[in-house]
């Protein structure tokens, strides 16, 4: 690191080997679709490998897919060793995999909970752990790891998904100062609301910034040239840690009320939310019978 910075090796995105874990949809699959235009061999690894699958076909020659389970190192340790053996390395992870439950803080069970924080802060874990080793030993690599605004500003009907990104924000900074000298970069990108499943039966917009997960994927994109720390969707955000820090908290709860920010607890549309609290009650229940 030099006095006024980290300079990063550049990587060239054309044949660049990209892993993106929950890559079969939203903005892990807009993700692998950017990153194969740009040039890159992109693995997209998913809970569902079927969808893991069809995503890379729709991509074309310049994708695969695999089976991944986050929660799971042994499952990311398979991922890694049959990427590396047929790709001989991987150039940039994008920790993407993440589960949104929405409720009361009590309504929520211990099992919703724990599968939130498997997830959404275990799972970045495990991927880092299993891609890092092979970035250090050649002393080139970047990370993303996407967080969430959720990771910034606390949300009624999110408390655990808001303790998760809190968690993913924080790791994310620690390890960037952790590897810098070696000359692997890490990168949070922390997304307002998005249109994908996560949120789904959601009222969006009225005053909450809300991006198509293609505008996040261009994000991440982008962190591969310029290797910022943190980058809010859309970018006006940045600015949101100095306005906690100075605005009363009085004037904030006034915003807050302004934009409704108690929809995830009061406006929910069940029959809209069903298919995928479906899939997260899937993962709950399996994490119930294999504890971890």
């Amino acid at each position: 690191m030099s006095l006024f910075g980290t300079t990063y090796p550049p990587i060239d995105l054309d044949g660049a080997v990209v892993v993106i874990s929950g890559g079969g949809r939203g903005i892990g699959r807009a993700t692998a679709e950017l990153f194969a235009t740009r040039g890159a061999l992109v693995c997209v690894g998913d809970l569902d490998e079927e969808t893991a699958v069809d995503t890379a076909a729709s991509i074309g020659a310049r994708a695969r897919g695999y089976a991944l389970d986050v929660t799971s190192r042994e499952s990311w340790d398979v991922f890694v060793s049959t990427v590396i053996a047929e790709f001989g390395h991987i150039d940039i992870l994008v920790n993407n995999a993440g589960v949104m439950p929405l409720g009361g803080f009590l309504d929520e069970s211990d099992a919703t909970s724990r599968v939130t924080l498997d997830v959404n802060v275990w799972g970045p874990i495990h991927g880092m752990r299993a891609v890092l080793p092979g970035m250090v030993d050649r002393r080139r690599g970047h990370v993303v790891n996407i967080a969430s605004m959720a990771g910034k500003l606390p949300v009624p009907g999110m408390a655990v998904y808001n303790a998760s990104k809190f968690g993913a924000v924080g790791l994310s900074a620690s390890a960037r100062v952790e590897f810098a000298d070696i000359g692997v970069s890490v990168s949070a990108v922390l997304p307002s609301a998005v249109r994908t499943g996560l949120s789904s039966g959601v009222p969006l917009g009225k005053g909450m910034p809300t991006v198509e997960p293609e505008v996040v994927a261009r994000a991440v994109v982008d962190t591969v040239a310029h290797r910022r720390a943190e980058t809010t969707v859309p970018r006006y955000l940045a600015g949101w840690d100095l306005v906690d820090a100075v605005v009363p908290e009085w004037m904030i709860n006034i915003g807050r009320r302004v934009v409704d920010d108690r929809r995830a607890l009061t406006s929910v549309d069940p029959n809209g939310r069903a298919d995928y609290e479906k899939r997260v009650a899937r993962q709950a229940e399996n994490g119930e019978r294999n504890p971890k």
